[in-house]
């Protein structure tokens, strides 16, 4: 299964807010820390913010926290949220896009089973297990 850059960037910032959960971050920050786009990750954090995965700041020394505790955000359920938009193929659409092999196709079962699969097992790791490391400052030597 392929994630789009959108889950990507909302994976990443994620794992760095779970490194310092107490720190405010701001999208600035992010952005430059891992080279995406400031634009497409302000929003992603307003879907982050919308589903209660972080809280944000407004105002000087605004930003962005995560809202909960990172053992209590399941990869899965942020995949679930951030791919909601994105149908894994054509008939999984909320419309029943437009496929041309319904009724009779026989792999929408088996990509649906899949799909399944894939998401319970993102199931079992929470963002405190992918907490991505701290930065440190380097110290001088005199």
């Amino acid at each position: 299964m392929r994630l789009t850059s959108f889950t990507d960037y909302g994976l990443r910032a994620l794992m760095r807010l779970a490194s310092e959960p107490e720190r405010i971050f701001t999208t600035e920050e992010i952005a430059q820390e891992f080279a995406i786009s400031r634009n497409h990750l302000t929003k992603v954090v307003r879907d982050l913010a919308a589903a209660g995965f972080i809280a944000t700041q407004r105002g000087s020394g605004g930003g962005f926290r995560l809202a909960q505790p990172a053992g209590t955000i399941s990869l899965g359920d942020v995949v679930r949220r951030l791919e909601a938009r994105h149908a894994l193929v054509e008939c999984f659409r909320d419309d029943g896009g437009a496929c041309v092999l319904s009724p009779k196709c026989r792999l929408k079962r088996r990509l649906a089973a899949a799909s399944k699969a894939f998401l319970d097992e993102l199931d079992t790791s929470t963002l405190a297990d992918c907490a991505y490391p701290a930065r440190t400052t380097a110290k001088r030597q005199s």
